[in-house]
């Protein structure tokens, strides 16, 4: 079945919010790695900070996202963060090649990227 051309500028425009937020995350990770091997930071700060990178690129996406749509912004936003979420899961698992265990640490960081991505898109 066929995508209607009604829907393809806004897939595009999803794609393309997801990849800038994907390229903010490599960036910032990449910062990352630059303070760890200069300052020799704890395992329990580095674990932070990826999460709070993770936040900050989610919060990225429904901000623009909340900004293009200018109508349920909360919605669009959080459903921004669960797709970003959603990739990072299936890049986790395609790389470790295989299923990641659901923890709490799981579940946690799935609920701060929807409630990034929603908080960006109602700020937006």
């Amino acid at each position: 079945m066929p995508i209607s051309k009604k829907y393809m500028p806004q897939i595009l425009f999803t794609l393309k919010c997801l990849l800038f937020s994907y390229i903010l995350t490599g960036g910032l990770l990449l910062l990352l790695a630059l303070l760890l091997y200069k300052l020799h930071l704890s395992e329990k700060a580095v674990n932070a900070a990826i999460i709070l990178i993770y936040v900050a690129a989610s919060f990225f996406a429904g901000f623009v996202t909340g900004k293009k749509t200018g109508t349920k912004k909360f919605f669009w936003g959080a459903a921004m963060g669960a797709l970003y979420f959603a990739i990072l899961f299936v890049i986790s698992a395609v790389v470790n090649r295989s299923f990641p265990q659901l923890s709490s640490d799981f579940t946690t960081t799935m609920l701060l990227c929807v409630g990034g991505g929603m908080l960006g898109g109602m700020l937006s």
